[in-house]
């Protein structure tokens, strides 16, 4: 016996965190950064073919002041580094990465002094999309990832708690140096 049987038919109970949620994940507007030839597969997503409006996200923006999700599509040079740190500065918060591709998320095959080791480095990234070069399927798939993520996550001071639960959560974790088993 709970209140929705007391409710008439019709009636939609929800929170506020929900309701938030569910708008913020329906009107992402994500700033485009392509870098490299993830940056075609990024276009491509946009196509007919592939179809991002279906999630409300049919306008890629030039400005960081529109945007509010940054998809880093490619390698990131040393000199793009400090460009790719301004753009996501200039961006109103809430705000959101998401890494696209292994050059993005940790160099890929280019190990030299020129490419940043992982776009984690200059910014924080929420989502890691593998992949040389990864597909518009799964770019969609990463999309509808951090769409989950963002209708899950609380508002003011929740979301401040569960930040620092996470932070103490991962300075609590075993070091991947010190792990047994299938890395060794």
């Amino acid at each position: 016996m709970g209140i929705e049987e007391k409710l008439p038919s019709g009636v939609l109970l929800s929170t506020v965190e929900g309701l938030a949620g569910y708008f913020r994940k329906s009107s992402f507007w994500p700033a485009t950064f392509g870098l490299a030839c993830c940056a075609i597969e990024m276009m491509a997503s946009g196509g007919p073919r592939h179809d991002l409006g279906r999630f409300g996200m049919e306008v890629f923006r030039a400005s960081p002041r529109q945007a509010d999700l940054m998809i880093v599509a490619g390698r990131v040079s040393q000199k793009m580094a400090p460009v790719l740190r301004q753009i996501y500065d200039q961006m109103a918060e809430p705000k959101w990465v998401l890494s696209m591709g292994v050059c993005a998320s940790s160099g890929g095959m280019f190990n030299n002094y020129a490419i940043v080791q992982g776009v984690d480095h200059v910014v924080p990234v929420d989502i890691y999309l593998p992949g040389c070069p990864p597909r518009p399927e799964m770019l969609m798939d990463a999309i509808l990832k951090l769409h989950d993520k963002i209708q899950h996550t609380p508002l003011g001071v929740n979301r401040e708690r569960s930040d620092a639960e996470r932070e103490e959560l991962a300075l609590a974790a075993t070091p991947t140096h010190e792990m047994k088993g299938l890395l060794r």
